[in-house]
């Protein structure tokens, strides 16, 4: 009897080892000795896929229709045509959703596929692991041997020597052998700082898609699609009322709706605008406070204190002082505002929401390391205020 022979009969077994006892003088050995088992290696699976996050649960609108529309032709045919598909947009806009639905569509079509979810933390404490427990070729042999590699957050491998090492050839290995990978960021690559060039690069081989905040019609939407889902009844007026009111992320409005409801049920009360807006008072009173404050007054206000025109803010000119009296207005703008990152973009020459989200990371380590940043959005600010007293 031959290891292959039990392979074929026990395929799931993860190694044969023959113990053979002290060889007779007057006999042949029945079995030859085996080789060493082998380090036991983890079988990739489903794990980790939300069963919550599949494609008819994800509300489509004009803020999320092209990454949906990519991320519904990588499920139906992986890495045919989009490999890498890289997902990125700001917290709590659907890119976790999107990535766990093509795993869900993947196993559907083909529940023998391996496919794997994880967050980059995940695969840098795993990493970190094997490393000291001495059982990298089995750290390898699972995210090597995978058909889909769906990767959560991976602007956090930046900077990681050793994780971006691992990753890269990770990478390289699934992509060579014709295997599906897809990644999210809160940015595109070429805006992840400390990030590998090589990565960078590879990233940008396939596709790269966007999810911005909702627009008003969408709110509605996830607000409904949430409320049928957890078969809660609410007023259309209702949740008319939480979409205008919470604009920034998903996570907010369902938030917003299970906590009425909550509140309703536990108080033995009906869900009206009243109740809601009184539940709900914390997260509204910071928007009402900056209506009164229009982005064109801070553009104003902005370009008279660098003394430049207030057209050059909206126009292609890159030279230090506007650059930055823009970014300068544009965390300004985001600061005293309830302006998302597309809308603020939208008033400084139609740039991109991630332009306006690196100049306000920007911008919030420069006030605390450069004395004049922070006297410039200072005064800034105060005069603004002034010309809107009843806002702030």
């Amino acid at each position: 009897l031959r290891e292959q022979d039990l392979r074929s009969f026990l395929p799931e077994v993860q190694a044969v080892v023959f113990n053979v006892g002290p060889k007779d003088l007057f006999s042949t050995p029945l079995l030859e000795p085996s080789v060493r088992a082998p380090e036991k290696i983890s079988p990739p699976s489903k794990l980790f896929l939300n069963p919550r996050y599949t494609f008819d649960s994800f509300v489509v609108g004009a803020s999320n229709r092209f990454a949906h529309a990519a991320a519904l032709a990588v499920a139906e045919s992986p890495a045919a045509a989009y490999n890498p598909l890289f997902l990125y947009g700001g917290v709590g806009l659907g890119k976790t959703h999107l990535m766990q639905a093509i795993g869900h569509q993947v196993a559907a079509k083909n529940p023998n596929a391996k496919i794997l979810y994880i967050t980059s933390e995940m695969f840098t404490n795993e990493l970190i692991n094997s490393i000291r427990d001495d059982k990298t070729l089995s750290f390898r042999n699972k995210y090597r041997r995978i058909d889909v590699l769906l990767v959560d957050d991976v602007q956090f491998i930046a900077g990681k020597e050793s994780t971006q090492e691992e990753f890269f050839h990770t990478f390289n290995a699934l992509h060579e052998s014709n295997k599906q990978i897809v990644v999210s960021s809160d940015r595109p690559p070429k805006e992840i700082p400390t990030l590998e060039e090589r990565l960078r690069s590879r990233f940008e081989w396939g596709l790269t898609a966007d999810i911005q905040s909702p627009d008003f019609e969408t709110r509605i939407a996830i607000l409904k699609k949430k409320a049928e889902i957890s078969e809660l009844s609410v007023a259309d007026d209702i949740l008319a009322f939480i979409a205008s009111k919470i604009t920034s992320n998903i996570r907010e409005l369902e938030g917003a709706l299970i906590r009425i409801v909550a509140y309703a049920s536990l108080n033995d009360s009906e869900i009206s605008l009243p109740v809601t807006d009184y539940v709900l008072k914390d997260l509204f009173t910071p928007q009402k406070d900056k209506t009164n404050i229009s982005i064109d007054l801070i553009k104003k206000i902005s370009a008279e204190y660098y003394s430049v025109r207030i057209d050059d803010m909206s126009a292609k000119i890159r030279t230090k002082e506007i650059a930055t009296a823009r970014q300068v207005a544009m965390y300004v703008a985001r600061k005293l505002t309830s302006a998302s990152f597309p809308k603020i973009g939208e008033e400084f020459g139609g740039r991109d929401h991630t332009t306006v989200l690196h100049a306000c990371e920007k911008m919030e380590s420069a006030v605390k390391e450069d004395p004049e940043v922070a006297e410039a959005v200072e005064k800034i600010s105060a005069a603004i205020k002034k010309y809107t007293p009843q806002s702030v």
